[in-house]
C-alpha cells in the first residue's frame, strides 16, 4: 500500500468509471405524483384542476370508465376538453384508468384513440378472473391470445396497458407472478403490470411482495401508493384496513430504495382507500366528512410521499 501513488489511485477510479454503463451513473429518473381522479368525483372540470393543483400534485390520473370523471362513450368529445383545462392548470395527464378488459371490451379502440390523440400512452387494464373449473395452467394459456390482441391493437395506437394488480380471491394479477407467466413474451411496451404496493403486501406481507416486485422485471409499467394493517372487524373477522400512508404496514423505504434501483420513470398513483366521508370509493355528492377535512387528508398524503421520494432520491 505504501507504495500506491494518489495519482495511482486517480487513475483507477478514472478507469472504473469509465468501465460503468452511463445509465448507471446518471441519477435515478425524479418521479412526479398523480392522483386517481376516483377519489375527486364530487368535482369536475376547472375545479377538479384546481383544487389538485392547490393539494400539491403534479397530474392526475383520469378515470374514464362507466361513473369516471369521463364516459367511454363521450371518451372522444369529453376527453380533450377536460385534457385542456388540466393542463391549463400546469398538470399532467400522464395515464388514464379504465374498465379495458381486452380488444373487446366496448369502445376500448375509441379510448384508445382519444388518448394517444391526447398524447396520453398508458393506461390502466385488468380484470381477469381465474374460474374454479380448470386448472390455473390451462386458463395462463387461455389467455394469451387474448393479450395478444389487446398488444396489437395498443401497438396500433402506440399506447401502453398496465395492468393493475389487486388483492384477492379468484383475481388474475393478486399474487403478480400469475402475470409473469401471462405476459411473459410480449413486449413489455405494449403490455405490463401496475404494481400496486398496498395490495402487493396484502398478498405478500413479510416478503412475497419483494419478489413480487422483482419477477415483473421491464413489465413494471407504473406503479400505485396507498398503505394498510390488519384488522378484526366487528365480527372478529381478520381484514386488509387500509390507511394514510406511513400507518399502516407497507414498507416504503424498501421499496422506493429498489423502484430506484430499478430505475423507474412510469406514472406514480396514490390512492385514497381509508375512510374519506365516501371520497374513497368516489361518491359524488353527499359525502359525510367536507371538503376541507377531505382535502387536509390529501394534503397529508402527498406530502408524506413527497418526503419518502426525496430520502430515496426519487424527488
Amino acid at each position: 500500500m505504501k507504495h500506491i501513488t494518489r495519482r495511482t489511485l486517480l487513475q483507477s477510479a478514472a478507469a472504473l468509471s469509465a468501465a460503468v454503463p452511463a445509465a448507471a451513473q446518471a441519477p435515478a429518473p425524479k418521479l412526479k405524483i398523480a392522483i386517481f381522479s376516483k377519489h375527486l368525483e364530487f368535482l369536475e372540470g376547472d375545479e377538479l384542476a384546481k383544487s389538485v393543483a392547490e393539494l400539491g400534485f403534479d397530474g392526475i390520473d383520469l378515470a374514464v370508465r362507466k361513473g369516471g370523471h369521463v364516459e367511454p362513450e363521450r371518451v372522444k368529445q369529453d376527453l380533450p376538453a377536460l385534457v385542456a383545462i388540466i393542463r391549463k392548470h400546469g398538470l399532467e395527464v400522464p395515464m388514464i384508468t379504465t374498465e379495458i378488459v381486452d380488444a373487446d371490451t366496448p369502445f376500448a379502440d375509441d379510448i384508445l384513440s382519444a388518448m394517444t390523440g391526447q398524447g396520453i400512452h398508458h393506461y390502466r387494464w385488468g380484470g381477469l378472473k381465474w374460474a374454479d373449473s380448470k386448472p390455473i395452467a390451462t386458463q395462463i394459456e387461455e389467455f394469451k391470445p387474448r393479450v395478444s390482441k389487446l398488444a396489437a391493437l395498443n401497438g396500433r395506437y402506440q399506447a401502453s396497458a398496465m395492468y393493475h394488480t389487486h388483492s384477492g380471491v379468484g383475481l388474475v394479477g393478486a399474487s403478480i407472478w400469475d402475470l409473469h407467466e401471462i405476459l411473459n413474451g410480449f413486449d413489455p411496451k405494449l403490455v405490463g403490470v401496475n404494481y400496486d404496493i398496498g395490495h402487493a403486501t396484502v398478498e405478500g406481507g413479510v416478503g412475497g411482495w419483494i419478489e413480487s416486485l422483482r419477477i415483473t422485471g421491464d413489465y413494471l409499467r407504473g406503479v400505485a401508493v396507498k398503505d394498510f394493517l390488519w384488522e378484526k372487524n366487528a365480527k372478529d373477522q381478520w381484514h386488509a384496513a387500509w390507511k394514510p400512508l406511513g400507518e399502516g404496514m407497507v414498507k416504503f423505504p424498501r421499496f422506493f430504495d429498489m423502484l430506484r434501483e430499478a430505475r423507474f420513470n412510469g406514472p406514480l398513483q396514490l390512492h385514497f382507500e381509508y375512510p374519506l366521508g365516501g371520497a374513497e370509493n368516489g361518491k359524488k355528492q353527499d359525502l359525510s366528512m367536507s371538503r376541507a377535512e377531505i382535502f387536509a387528508a390529501m394534503k397529508r398524503d402527498a406530502t408524506s410521499l413527497r418526503t419518502m421520494l426525496r430520502t430515496a432520491r426519487l424527488a
